[in-house]
């Protein structure tokens, strides 16, 4: 089957409406809600929120939404500290126990990092600039060893978008993402070409351009209504980001395709397309190839979509701006949508593995100690399987895809409010991308009410 087979499948399944297939656990207790009113409902609030801001006054002032203070954190010990724990989790991940459930690696990368401090950001601020492992050492050795080499200006954000492509392939696409020591072995490799990076060019320059996880929490921590300052909109802190040059924008909207293909790949519509029984699922190795095309048809259809749509706005308004100004900073405004993505998507598995990562510290190398004294302690995931536990856990999911659409809208409103154009000049502008970010909300509402085999 070629290339472009698997390409044009996923961009005709996300664009076209899939009947619903029967499924069990949460999603069975799900498919009795009248998720065809939720999905239309949900759709209408995030239109009526562009309909709303439309009406208000033609500038970012008449919303309020002030810039967040933009800090820099210059801590050294909570990086070293980080990067001791890290050192340790990789160690355990290689020695430890084999069982991802049971070894303390898969659990910090996959739940504590890439779930809890991720959505920390969006109520606390860049927390990761103080926290991450490379930032501490990194001065310690600068002091001594002045970066050589100055970053080629050219090549700004293209690092993080590669290095983020290879991150979603590793973690939705590779057979064995949790496993502890290919994933220990993973970690090393990009801990010690982060080092290298930042030793040859400084860690400033680096973590600020071209680390993709630096880059992606700095633009999740602007969302932040807690600054420095005081309190502000969630997401305001988004209007004092400078728009983003090509491969900047192409990095946001690989992060959001990423996490929506990641809901996409498990569901029974997908495995319908490439063909596979999602009653007798074959595993990750099967489906190696159909997912890796997916995941990049997913990007492209997303990119020549929002692309697509700026340019309409644009054209129709009368061209008044740049277009490569606009397309670089709307292109921010698509960021609460991928917070909300984040959160319901592993909302649900993120209850369940911190229970996991509890008896993980309990006993971090198997070998049977009792640590915080919680050797009879038992996972539970019964609060899944209840039909109470599924409308709470369905109804978070939701209204966070709704509220992260209508934060989307209104800031992308006040990023087109500060181009100074009339209201009418405006409306064109933002009209096309409004109309994409409903029906994103109704692609991400159809995503949690679907059938999927996880």
């Amino acid at each position: 089957m070629s290339v472009l087979r698997w390409v044009l499948a996923a961009i005709l399944l996300i664009a076209t409406p899939l009947p619903a297939l029967a499924h069990s656990s949460t999603r069975g207790f799900v498919l009795l809600l009248p998720t065809g009113y939720v999905i239309f409902s949900g759709a209408l609030v995030v239109l009526v929120s562009f309909i709303v801001v439309s009406t208000l006054k033609s500038s970012s002032s008449s919303l309020r939404l002030r810039p967040a203070a933009q800090r820099h954190s210059n801590a050294v010990l909570p990086s070293v500290i980080s990067a001791i724990i890290l050192g340790v989790a990789v160690s355990i991940g290689f020695t430890g126990p084999h069982d991802p459930a049971e070894n303390l690696l898969p659990l910090m990368i996959w739940t504590l990092w890439w779930v809890i401090i991720v959505l920390l950001h969006p109520l606390f601020g860049d927390i990761w600039q103080t926290l991450n492992p490379f930032s501490g050492p990194a001065r310690l050795i600068t002091r001594i060893f002045p970066p050589p080499l100055a970053f080629p200006v050219q090549l700004a954000y293209w690092p993080a978008l590669l290095i983020y492509a290879a991150f979603a392939w590793f973690q939705l696409v590779y057979p064995g993402p949790e496993n502890p020591p290919r994933l220990a072995l993973v970690v090393m490799l990009y801990v010690a070409g982060t080092m290298l990076a930042i030793m040859a060019f400084g860690h400033k320059t680096w973590l600020g351009k071209a680390d993709p996880f630096a880059v992606f929490l700095s633009q999740v921590g602007a969302t932040a209504p807690r600054t420095g300052a005081g309190w502000t909109y969630p997401g305001a802190g988004l209007l004092s980001l400078a728009p983003l040059p090509a491969a900047g924008m192409l990095f946001v909207l690989l992060t959001l395709s990423s996490i929506s293909f990641d809901g996409l790949a498990n569901t029974f519509a997908w495995l319908a397309v490439i063909g596979i029984n999602p009653l007798d699922y074959p595993g990750r190795t099967a489906v190696m190839l159909p997912n890796t095309l997916g995941l990049l048809g997913s990007f492209i259809l997303l990119a020549a979509v929002y692309v697509s749509a700026v340019c309409a706005g644009w054209a129709w308004a009368g061209k008044p701006v740049a277009l490569g100004h606009l397309l670089g900073r709307l292109v921010l405004s698509l960021i609460p949508i991928s917070i909300a993505y984040h959160l319901a998507h592993y909302l649900g598995d993120a209850l369940l593995n911190l229970q996991y990562t509890v008896l993980a510290l309990n006993d971090p190398l198997g070998s049977g100690e009792n640590l915080l004294g919680l050797a009879g302690m038992h996972v539970t995931a019964s609060f899944q399987n209840t039909a109470f536990g599924a409308l709470v856990l369905f109804s978070v999911q939701t209204v966070s895809v709704v509220l992260g659409h209508v934060v989307a809208t209104v800031v992308a409103h006040a990023m087109a409010a500060d181009t100074g154009l009339d209201r009418v000049t405006m409306m064109k502008l933002e009209a096309p991308l409004a109309a994409l970010m409903v029906l994103y909300t109704t692609f991400g509402l159809w995503l949690l009410a679907t059938p999927a085999i996880s």
